[in-house]
């Protein structure tokens, strides 16, 4: 395995040298997060000129790693065509979690970049209170129809499952959009094409409301060995899916908090030295 500081030296090098191919190249070879840290590394016009020359369909996930002040600092000197590529290609959540950072104006701005559809769903997602089971979901998910012969349903994740958090469970939703059921990849694969997804979804299904709170969303998703929870709203309509991902984020962010809360670097809700 190649020392990360060294790749790290080599990529200053062929920026510097103005070799511009060979930084591409050696920059699409890191993952997201390697890459978000070179990026974090930069003075912050090279930074910019950097974060240009990634793929278009790999900026926008770098992008979602990088500290909240850097991604500040790179939407302040994007052009309006370059930060509405971004957000389009951002997880929807990913997004709602920058921009609930943000300052007003720069939010604002944003909004004002995205296409309609992008919007209304941000939007959507911004309105539900902190720490619910809304707030941490994402509407990238699969969804089939029973009516679908297995066939179908495969030819449909082909077409669809490239932009979504996972591919790995499907989830059954009639007209109305409420769910009826899952399905797993794996029982896709192994049934015959002909098969209607009606026969061999799963109707038993384990799900949270848009208002539980995100703690027994995770706990769920613990307990069951889950990669993913079916999120729906008060008339059992699907709305999302909250990932084991987004669980593992849930969890870094409560441990933080408590452990903030115990050195009394945040407020509680008790004087500190009546707090437990």
């Amino acid at each position: 395995m190649e020392n990360r500081d060294e790749i790290f030296e080599e990529l200053n090098s062929l920026l510097l040298d103005k070799k511009y191919a060979d930084f591409m190249r050696r920059i699409d070879e890191l993952n997201d997060i390697d890459a978000a840290e070179y990026l974090e590394s930069l003075p912050a016009e090279l930074m910019l000129s950097a974060f240009r020359m990634l793929k278009k369909d790999a900026a926008a996930g770098i992008f979602s790693f990088m500290e909240l002040d850097l991604q500040e600092s790179l939407i302040n000197r994007m052009s309006d065509s370059e930060l509405s590529m971004i957000i389009e290609d951002l997880f929807v959540d990913d997004a709602v979690d920058i921009l609930e950072e943000l300052p007003a104006m720069m939010v604002k701005r944003i909004l004002k970049l995205s296409r309609p559809e992008t919007r209304d769903l941000i939007n959507k997602f911004l309105s539900y209170p902190e720490d619910s089971a809304g707030s941490v979901m994402t509407a990238e998910y699969i969804d089939l129809h029973k009516g679908m012969t297995v066939s179908q349903a495969i030819d449909n994740i082909r077409k669809k499952g490239f932009d979504k958090e996972t591919v790995y469970v499907a989830y059954v939703t009639n007209e109305s959009r409420v769910l009826e059921g899952i399905v797993s990849l794996k029982d896709l694969i192994f049934a015959k094409p002909d098969e209607l997804i009606g026969d061999i979804m799963e109707t038993e299904i384990l799900c949270a409301n848009t208002l539980d709170h995100q703690e027994e969303v995770v706990a769920m998703i613990q307990k069951y060995d889950m990669l993913a929870l079916p999120i729906v709203d008060k008339e059992n309509r699907l709305v999302g899916i909250v990932t084991v991902d987004d669980a593992l984020d849930v969890i870094e962010e409560e441990a933080t908090e408590d452990i903030e809360k115990m050195a009394a670097i945040v407020p509680g809700d008790k004087p500190y030295m009546r707090a437990g």
